[in-house]
């Protein structure tokens, strides 16, 4: 019997510690919520700080030894679409100062980069299909549309496959983000042969043997044609005018020319942007 008393002590008391112990921690939370509550009051400065910034102006640096802890200022996730207070940004068309200024480049300057970057010259189709370990078909794309070729093949060396796709890409980021109905550029002239060369010289004076079209580095875009982009269970989508779709390529190619990546020649008399890769 004594030892039963002795034993409902030992758990009383047992109850007894784990419920102060939990009172005392919950007391405890309470009283750290409410300083640090105050604090914020009294210094509301601290608290657009980060507390393990060592600076304003810090960015996070990896790969180092360093014992400093760096915390990256805050940032808008979109800052070039947002503005400071959130709102929704808007994306004017600016086009470009000049297009003969901005795309000044001729035929010489491009023929140095096609000799360097594209294929021994193709002599006819047949001859084309013998290289096809060094070309790239680009008929079908889901960033550009290529119109019914009469006098050159869809295909080009890689680099070039690869910056026609990124010209179509951008373009179709640039027009959504100006809220403008999606379009396809459209591409008039690819690889030529030189056996199409000789057809089109009976009728085209700028048609040359020494064209940079012949190596697979150069091909053609409209700037008065483009595919419009729609859903044909839905509704038409709003007509676009055919200068806005330039102004906002004309941007596109001149990033593009200045990052390094292409030649640009604006052609008046074809009505295109002639493009070889650099």
């Amino acid at each position: 019997m004594q030892l039963y008393i002795n034993d409902m002590r030992l758990s009383n008391n047992n109850k007894k510690k784990r419920l102060f112990t939990k009172n005392r921690f919950l007391l405890l939370f309470v009283f750290m919520t409410l300083v640090l509550a105050l604090i914020r009051i009294l210094f509301p400065s601290l608290a657009k700080k980060g507390l393990l910034s060592c600076s304003d102006d810090t960015t996070p640096v990896s790969g180092t030894n360093s014992d400093t802890c760096y915390v990256a200022p805050f940032r808008p996730l979109s800052h070039c679409f947002y503005d400071g207070n959130g709102r929704e940004m808007k994306h004017r068309i600016l086009s470009v100062p000049g297009f003969d200024e901005t795309f000044p480049d001729s035929n010489a300057v491009q023929l140095e980069s096609a000799n360097k970057n594209g294929v021994n010259v193709v002599a006819d189709r047949h001859d084309a299909e013998k290289r096809m370990n060094e070309l790239v078909y680009i008929g079908s794309n889901p960033f550009y549309f290529v119109k019914k070729l009469d006098s050159s093949i869809p295909y080009l060396v890689p680099r070039a496959a690869v910056l026609l796709q990124d010209i179509g890409r951008n373009f179709f980021d640039s027009l959504q983000v100006k809220k403008i109905p999606l379009h396809k550029i459209m591409v008039n002239s690819v690889l030529r042969t030189q056996e199409d060369v000789r057809k089109l010289q009976m009728h085209n004076r700028n048609a040359t043997t020494k064209s940079c079209h012949l190596y697979g580095t150069t091909f053609d875009i409209s700037y008065t044609r483009f595919k419009t982009v729609s859903n044909p269970d839905s509704e038409p989508r709003r007509a676009v005018q055919n200068d806005t779709l330039k102004y906002v390529l004309s941007e596109v190619l001149r990033d593009l020319r200045l990052s390094g990546r292409c030649y640009v020649k604006y052609e008046v008399h074809q009505s295109c942007y002639h493009i070889t890769v650099r």
